[in-house]
């Protein structure tokens, strides 16, 4: 193993139920209508992608620039008392930056990634921050892992991936690293995909372990 490469929401910030609500307050007061498969169709996604979608598929009524500021600047209130960092997950990145250089391959904008590692203080230990903003398409393409592992300067295939939801390991096992699954209790993966990860952990904090093994 050459690299390791985290997820952030829902694997080392318990967010995903966060971006959840926002999202739903903001396409109900601008006149969308949520659908029962709005919540897993966006894991995921990009942030221009899931601005899209809250346009064209939910109804919302804004430009998708727009309804993604919105979204963005509500997830930042949230964030304001600092980001709801997961039980020992900072402490994993940090035995796993003693052996392997780090990254973080996030479906959220960079500012919510900077938010993470500036109230970690991870910020000098993770040595690419990526968002799914800057590669050509969100998870479960495997774009956004793809390119962290070139600016690791490592080959995917040599790298882990660490991940909670359908859609993120989809996009890591597509780009043909080890996985490891940390499920997702409030939206758990698909078990046909879950099966194909290397492990299951039941926490992050399990990580440092695993990886000696």
């Amino acid at each position: 193993m050459d690299a390791v490469v985290f997820d952030l929401d829902g694997v080392l910030v318990d967010s995903e139920q966060t971006w959840d609500e926002v999202r739903r307050s903001v396409v109900a007061e601008y006149a969308g209508s949520w659908t029962a498969g709005a919540t897993r169709a966006m894991q995921g996604m990009s942030t221009p992608e899931w601005a899209r979608y809250l346009v064209e598929k939910l109804g919302a009524r804004l430009t998708p620039e727009r309804i993604a500021e919105v979204v963005i600047d509500g997830m930042a209130q949230r964030y304001a008392g600092g980001p709801p960092v997961l039980p020992g997950a900072a402490e994993a990145v940090r035995a796993v930056g003693q052996r392997f250089p780090v990254a973080i391959a996030s479906s959220s904008p960079p500012v919510l990634i900077k938010a993470f590692l500036e109230a970690t203080d991870l910020t000098g230990l993770v040595e690419v921050a990526l968002s799914s903003e800057q590669v050509a398409a969100g998870k479960p393409a495997p774009d956004v892992y793809l390119e962290a592992a070139r600016q690791l300067g490592a080959e995917p295939t040599r790298c882990a991936a660490v991940e909670d939801t359908t859609n993120g390991l989809k996009a890591a096992l597509a780009a043909g690293m080890t996985v490891y699954a940390v499920p997702n209790p409030h939206f758990p993966p698909d078990p046909a995909v879950l099966g194909q990860v290397h492990r299951v952990l039941d926490t992050v904090a399990d990580l440092p372990a695993a990886l000696r093994e």
